[in-house]
């Protein structure tokens, strides 16, 4: 950033990271904001705090944390007592973390957004005035900022905070709106989009950088201020993706990678955009911008062939203990975690039948189940799948639907119905089922490594006999073996059809055959010298590699509309 000329940094905080459970607070490791703000203040860059509660992103419930909807009856982003008492406590951690790093005391925090493009949500007139004085009575003295599109200005505005805007594609009349909301104050757009964002089973969206560049330079003739959204697009690793509902009959899942086509690549590459901002930013320094640092040098790793395979139904007793319930449980509520409730991955509910029929899901699978009798795949329930039939047989056999939270709505009016895994009944032969067990599948780092250290594992090696074929969805375990030091490459899996991969035990993301993204982004850090376990949780489908690239494949492409 430095190099290309910026000066100021914008970050997000996602709160549903640093309080994962309520209460219980981590800002360590990756999630260390205090290292984050003084490597930005040693390099020289000052720092616009984007705290939310609620920040959008494209990630899972736009930041905020899943144990809220536990509440039935709650109202997100309102005065809802339920909510701000949540926001209290943890703006009382936040918010004194950030303090000592104002402009005012010497640190490089020079303006703090109130809230997040408020003005298309918009259901409690009070709530910004509440979450100003959140941030006022703890201690932040600098610049306040809203930031929204040119209809969100008005509703989301709050008195003492500056109004600035978001946008792609440049009109001059929305900036001579700005300017008639606020005459002779400073102009600023907040998001000014590079690019955008990628769902599944869609294309890659780009935008043209010679068009970018052009707005660019429009806006900083205008003797506006402009942040790049996104300047370095990122990774959505783990289940930290959200989902896009708007326009569309059903929610549709973001990809794992957030490159978003931006001026600095998932992986950290220099592009025509970063070069063509350089150039620009260059006439507005009177000094020679410092050189870009050279770049991390990529691996191709030689293909992991898979070693040993556990079918996921082997792996049941090394969850938690299971939850029986007379009727289906929604994740956040299950009693796990404390009783914080289940916020990622899958949940498998499961029940006895005497009959066959017709399974029909009522509209309660969020967001896609697979179905088994036994372990016979019967097939997919989803938003636009509601029915399938079951074989007939006399014996009493399980039910079983694995159930994937496939990455929680980030925006639009429908966040309060967020609750996922089974939210409603479900019917066989319109009678709803009943008595259900029900497993927590989270895919947390103790179980990962319970699992590897289960000897349980079935050998893969296609020797005379052969083996038994995996049933499916199952677990597969194979070795990178790093000779030196560890260097970034990117996971492809054709052949796979749609799973998780874990490395040395952490959740690398999501990937699906439907594309557009066709490799996972794997950085350095996340590997070491030697041995590294590579596991895939496979729903359907495999060829028994797991192959490397130097590069990203983010699917075909199509204009940013």
């Amino acid at each position: 950033m430095k190099a290309c000329g910026l000066n100021t940094l914008t970050t997000y905080v996602p709160w549903n990271l640093h309080e994962p459970e309520r209460g219980v607070f981590n800002f360590e490791d990756e999630l260390d904001l205090v290292a984050y703000l003084q490597l930005a203040s040693r390099l020289g860059l000052w720092v616009i705090l984007r705290p939310g509660p609620y920040i959008c992103a494209e990630w899972d419930l736009g930041g905020l944390p899943s144990w809220l909807l536990r509440d039935k009856n709650m109202k997100l982003r309102t005065t809802y007592p339920g909510f701000t008492d949540a926001v209290d406590s943890y703006f009382n951690q936040l918010i004194k973390t950030v303090v000592p790093f104002q402009y005012s005391k010497g640190g490089p925090i020079i303006a703090v957004q109130v809230e997040n493009e408020y003005g298309d949500y918009a259901k409690d007139e009070d709530y910004m005035a509440f979450i100003k004085e959140a941030l006022l009575s703890r201690g932040i003295t600098e610049l306040l900022l809203t930031s929204d599109d040119k209809d969100g200005l008005k509703p989301g505005r709050v008195n003492g905070a500056l109004e600035t805007l978001n946008f792609q594609k440049l009109d001059l009349g929305d900036i001579k709106y700005l300017e008639e909301l606020h005459p002779q104050k400073p102009k600023m757009v907040t998001e000014y989009w590079t690019g955008w964002f990628d769902l599944w089973g869609d294309l890659h969206h780009v935008y043209p950088a010679e068009d970018m560049v052009e707005v660019v330079k429009q806006i900083l003739k205008l003797g506006m201020s402009i942040n790049l959204y996104m300047f370095h697009g990122g990774t959505n690793f783990g289940f930290m993706n959200g989902a896009y509902a708007i326009d569309l009959p059903a929610p549709k899942p973001m990809v794992t990678s957030y490159d978003y086509d931006a001026p600095l690549s998932e992986a950290g590459d220099y592009t025509t955009k970063y070069h063509l901002l350089r150039d620009l930013f260059t006439q507005y320094h009177t000094k020679p911008l410092p050189e870009p640092p050279s770049l991390q040098e990529r691996r191709a790793y030689q293909p992991v062939v898979i070693q040993q395979h556990l079918s996921l139904w082997d792996t049941l007793h090394f969850t938690d203990k299971p939850t029986k319930s007379e009727t289906p449980v929604n994740m956040e509520n299950l009693p796990v975690n404390h009783n914080n409730g289940q916020s990622y991955g899958y949940t498998l509910y499961q029940t006895l039948i005497t009959s066959g029929g017709r399974l029909h899901s009522r509209n309660s699978v969020r967001d896609r189940a697979l179905v088994f009798v036994d372990r016979l795949f019967i097939g997919v329930l989803d938003y636009k799948t509601q029915e399938l039939p079951i074989p007939d047989a006399k014996e009493e056999r399980a039910l079983r639907l694995l159930v994937e939270n496939w990455g929680r709505v980030n925006f639009g009016e429908t966040l309060d119905e967020q609750r996922k895994g089974l939210v409603g009944d479900v019917e066989l032969n319109k009678r709803p089922l009943r008595d259900f067990v029900i497993y927590s599948l989270e895919m947390k780092p103790d179980f990962i490594h319970r699992l590897v250290a289960s000897g349980q594992w079935r050998q893969q090696q296609q020797q005379p006999p052969p083996p038994p074929p995996p049933s499916y969805p199952s677990f597969f375990l194979g070795r990178l073996h790093v000779d030196e030091t560890p260097q970034d490459t990117f996971i492809k899996l054709p052949g796979w059809s749609k799973g998780v991969v874990f490395i040395n035990g952490r959740n690398l993301g999501r990937y699906w055959s439907v594309g557009p993204q066709q490799t996972l982004y794997l950085p350095a850090p996340w590997l070491h010298s030697g041995d590294n376990q590579v596991m895939v949780l496979e729903e359907q489908e495999s060829d028994g590699k797991i192959q490397f690239t130097s590069s990203p494949d983010y699917g075909s492409t199509v204009a940013v509309q």
